[in-house]
């Protein structure tokens, strides 16, 4: 009785040591074997959620990972703090120009690729975190007319609105007027020159205004799916009035340790987002109505997910 006590005692001393050890290899095993989770930030606009599709699927078909979209996020300032404070891994678009006044609180600064040098290295310090390569697209404010109305007064850059500023109808964004650095009277003093006729309207409605030519100039949004369907010019900014937004997601350095296989995926999509496509995605989800998901993933099949770059990889 007393030799089958002591044998008792015996295993449940074993039992009391061993399985924690047990317990504790089972999870490790567990979380190794989990399948990875990706948080992808997007902001209201069309194009960020079009973006944040984009990765997301990207991600998903060539890893297989799980990827989970935080979208709706009103600012800058509210997806750079879900990074910080690690309630996302992805930020889908950040601009240049934004981040470079906004976030790092430096001064602007006109040079795209000085800009971008800029906030990457800050970036990278500051926060650890990784500023990816532009996507290829800038979605900057942008002066435009109708196709027609260019050639008839030979308009193609901003300067050459000097030669209608008496005469034109010229709508622009009401938020716009008051705006600090890059705002209109900030506008007059760099390109030398007023508008007669200048009427400040919601940014939604100086398209149709433009095309119905009760506004001969407009000032919209360069990456606008409506440009190309209204058949509408974009004046080149001759003098670099409006400072550079190219548009690239940001990632926290603690993911790509985590998981290396997913930098060269991301960078699949370096350049590989022209202005005039980007136009063209915001056009399917705006006018044609499609989802940012069924947009995201049309473009990438097309595409063949851009696998060419595997050689690279």
């Amino acid at each position: 009785m007393k030799k089958r006590k002591t044998q008792l005692l015996i295993l449940a001393l074993v039992l009391i040591i061993t399985l924690p050890a047990i317990g504790l290899t089972a999870y490790k095993t567990l979380s190794k074997n989990r399948t990875p989770e990706v948080r992808i930030t997007a902001m209201t606009s069309t194009e960020s959620t079009i973006m944040a599709n984009m990765i997301a699927e990207l991600i998903n078909h060539e890893l297989g990972y799980k990827t989970t979209l935080i979208s709706n996020l009103g600012s800058t300032n509210v997806q750079h703090q879900a990074l910080v404070r690690g309630d996302a891994d992805i930020a889908s678009t950040r601009y240049t120009g934004t981040d470079l006044t906004g976030t790092l609180g430096l001064p602007a600064e006109k040079d795209p690729q000085k800009t971008s040098r800029i906030v990457k290295t800050e970036f990278k310090k500051r926060f650890d975190q990784t500023w990816f390569p532009t996507y290829g697209f800038s979605d900057t404010y942008a002066f435009m007319v109708t196709s027609n109305y260019a050639k008839e007064n030979n308009l193609k850059t901003v300067s050459d609105l000097a030669k209608i500023q008496l005469t034109a109808n010229v709508g622009v964004d009401s938020t716009w007027m008051n705006r600090e650095g890059d705002g209109y009277k900030d506008f007059a003093k760099a390109y030398g020159f007023d508008f007669n006729s200048i009427y400040p309207m919601q940014i939604g409605l100086v398209y149709d205004a433009v095309e119905s030519n009760k506004m001969q100039v407009v000032l919209g949004y360069s990456t606008d799916g409506r440009i190309p369907s209204y058949d509408l010019t974009i004046l080149e900014d001759d003098k670099r009035f409006f400072p550079p937004y190219e548009a690239s997601m940001v990632v926290n350095n603690d993911l790509l340790r985590k998981y290396p296989e997913l930098k060269p995926i991301l960078h699949r999509l370096d350049g590989k987002v022209s202005l005039e496509t980007m136009q063209k995605l915001n056009f399917q989800v705006d006018d044609k109505l499609l989802e940012p998901s069924v947009v995201a993933h049309n473009f990438l099949k097309e595409n063949d997910y851009f696998r060419e770059e595997k050689t690279n990889e």
